[in-house]
């Protein structure tokens, strides 16, 4: 679930080289999620681990998560014994 969610994220990435030669990641729609490295390759690896820990705080604080295409990301509470 969490794979096939990055992934379809990813789709939506918007790439641009800048003026000094890098390359720049962004995601609409998911703020503070952006990359920048030498490489396209870099730039999107970076934008995977950028979006996996914005994830991460989203699912830590109980934030809602967008739904993409059809893909939810639900957060079950489980209590302890």
């Amino acid at each position: 679930m969490l794979s096939e969610y990055i992934h379809k994220v990813l789709g939506k990435a918007r790439y641009k080289v800048l003026e000094d030669g890098t390359w720049f990641a962004e995601i609409p729609g998911f703020e503070g999620v952006w990359a920048n490295a030498v490489t396209v390759e870099e730039c999107r690896h970076e934008l995977v681990e950028v979006l996996e820990e914005w994830l991460l705080l989203k699912i830590r604080d109980r934030d809602s998560i967008s739904e993409i295409e059809d893909v939810t990301i639900q957060i079950k509470e489980m209590i302890a014994a």
